[in-house]
């Protein structure tokens, strides 16, 4: 199963609608006497109800095809992948709460920024998601197959990213993030530097004080009193990795997601650097 399109909506209901539009333009009087019976019998409103559920149908519809249209085929098969696969973490236990769906949705909407119609196209990405039978093994063989070793990084920043938003992450749902990194051949190194960074990241948030050297260690995947030497390897392996041109193909959403890395990377080496 892979990404198609949305379609641009039809017009199945313009017939519905140019009913309508003759009746309140004073058509032929054998459609007019037809509505009358329909107002005397009530329908005419089932009836009006129904042309505005479609009219806003349609204009939804409209506007996520317009949308997906405008984007690359690279941008839309991630984040399609993206969906499928946070559904498939969602699913471990059997079912996908409402709260879970929520947590997703409001990943898009908070962490990646995305518009009213953006938003729209994931709720229908995630609505197919729900219903699909497609197993994970063969999303993250096309994710694969797809896009290259940074992508890759991104995506794995992504899956955390949904995880870390609960204060407590199940072994379960860890456990499918590492085998997620190991399927996509990221290496053991850089999958434990992302995992170390969120937890961290994850224990600050609760304490009370924050200790600035342990926190800039795991940002840079370093074991704390990590040597010079150390610390500029570590430094220019991950700038090469999060360089925004590596994952520029994939829209700008994900460009900002690997400034926003490179950002906190580089501050962490400037702190090594003045102490």
């Amino acid at each position: 199963m892979q990404y198609r399109r949305q379609e641009q909506p039809g017009c199945g209901g313009c017939l519905l609608v140019v009913l309508l539009i003759i009746f309140v333009t004073g058509g032929a009087p054998a459609l007019i006497n037809f509505m009358g019976a329909l107002i005397f019998s009530g329908f005419a409103g089932i009836l009006l109800l129904m042309a505005m559920f479609w009219g806003f149908s349609y204009w939804i519809q409209k506007r996520v095809a317009t949308y997906e249209q405008s984007q690359s085929e690279s941008h839309n098969r991630f984040v399609w992948l993206l969906v499928q696969i946070l559904m498939h973490i969602a699913r471990i236990d059997g079912e996908v709460t409402r709260d879970e769906v929520q947590t997703i949705q409001r990943f898009f909407q908070h962490n990646l920024r995305y518009s009213q119609t953006q938003m729209m196209w994931v709720k229908e990405l995630i609505k197919e998601a729900t219903n699909s039978t497609v197993t994970l093994e063969s999303l993250l063989m096309e994710f694969k197959n797809t896009f290259a070793y940074e992508p890759r990084l991104i995506l794995l920043e992504l899956v955390y990213q949904v995880l870390y938003t609960k204060t407590t992450v199940p072994e379960n749902e860890l456990r499918i993030a590492r085998n997620i990194a190991s399927y996509l051949d990221i290496t053991a190194y850089d999958q434990r530097t992302i995992e170390a960074r969120y937890q961290y990241r994850n224990r600050q948030e609760t304490a009370r004080t924050v200790d600035r050297a342990a926190q800039y260690y795991a940002v840079l995947g370093l074991e704390p009193g990590a040597n010079d030497e150390e610390i500029k390897k570590a430094y220019r392996k991950l700038s090469m990795q999060y360089h925004p041109d590596k994952v520029r193909h994939l829209g700008d959403e994900f460009r900002k997601v690997a400034e926003e890395k490179m950002k906190e990377i580089n501050i962490a080496y400037d702190f090594f650097k003045k102490k």
